[in-house]
């Protein structure tokens, strides 16, 4: 997930929703609440722990961390040397999301058609948005924060998609993520002058505010969430679904970036039949496989369970 959430168009909550732990994440943000903040600030930190689902959002958080610094590294070398392949295993993993949540949604009636189409319209129209420009001011910094952690939460919204048309996302996920690692860095090295160093301080500023922000998104969305998927589950599914198939575009393997006039322009087109398409077909193959075998690692995890 921590992977998913810092690559533009891709969404933490799609991967969720792929290897099957999608509702468990939700309804346990869910217990942050405020039974939860009265056992952590009284004192109670085993109540607190077990009333949030401790061991597995721990494990949600520790796997983003490690992922952020480390994975999401070595996805971005991929993506510099071999982007349309790795553009491509991304295409076959949400096409095969795409098989996987259709099979949850029961009923075809017209409601569950109606939000399908929503999702697809929203989705599509957002891909289709302009970048905006950068801007550090601190209010928009949070507004950042709450609208972006979206990505972590809803499948097919990718939150470093949404910075990106922001104008956000150099500034919070690569200067800003920077700042704070190299200040961690310099403490364990007993190097503190990067006190004296302004624009660091300003970016540890802004990083913190972004904190801030999404983590008060992400209690605000998984309360919503997680009230609509126990009363509206398959009209949730539906509008998921929607917004899954309409971000399609977003990662659309074939695609040029532009500058013009100092704003971002994607270009998508259909290859060429060569040696890379050839091989791109096959990562998307890759992927669409994956997807399929972890439905049913699921399942059967599910089933064994019980």
């Amino acid at each position: 997930m921590g992977t998913a959430n810092k690559i533009p168009g891709i969404s933490g909550g799609l991967v969720a929703i792929a290897i099957g732990f999608y509702e468990e994440l939700i309804f346990s943000l869910k217990k942050i609440d405020n039974k939860g903040l009265k056992f952590l600030f009284s004192g109670k930190l085993a109540s607190f722990y077990n009333h949030i689902n401790g061991g597995f959002l721990f494990l949600i958080l520790l796997g983003i961390v490690i992922s952020y610094f480390s994975t999401s590294k070595l996805l971005e070398l991929l993506l510099e040397k071999y982007e349309v392949y790795v553009w491509s295993l991304f295409f076959g993993l949400v096409i095969g999301t795409i098989f996987h949540l259709k099979k949850k949604i029961l009923t075809w009636d017209s409601k569950n058609l109606i939000f399908l189409f929503l999702g697809i319209i929203i989705g599509i129209t957002i891909s289709l948005l302009d970048p905006a420009n950068e801007n550090d001011n601190l209010i928009f910094v949070f507004i950042c924060g709450v609208i972006s952690v979206s990505g972590m939460i809803l499948p097919g919204l990718s939150g470093s998609f949404i910075l990106m048309l922001m104008g956000n996302y150099v500034l919070l996920l690569v200067d800003s993520v920077n700042a704070l690692y190299d200040t961690i860095y310099d403490v364990f090295s007993t190097d503190y002058s990067f006190i004296y160093d302004l624009n660091r301080l300003n970016k540890l500023k802004i990083i913190s505010v972004f904190t801030i922000g999404s983590l008060t998104g992400l209690i605000l969305l998984s309360n919503i969430l997680s009230h609509l998927l126990k009363n509206y589950n398959q009209l949730c599914n539906s509008i998921i679904l929607g917004f899954i198939i309409g971000s399609l575009g977003v990662i659309w393997p074939w695609k040029l970036n532009f500058n013009i006039s100092g704003s971002e322009k994607i270009i998508r087109y259909i290859p060429e039949l060569n040696q890379e398409s050839f091989i791109a077909i096959l990562f998307i193959l890759i992927g669409v496989v994956s997807v399929i075998i972890l439905s049913k690692y699921e399942v059967k995890s599910k089933t064994s369970s019980l």
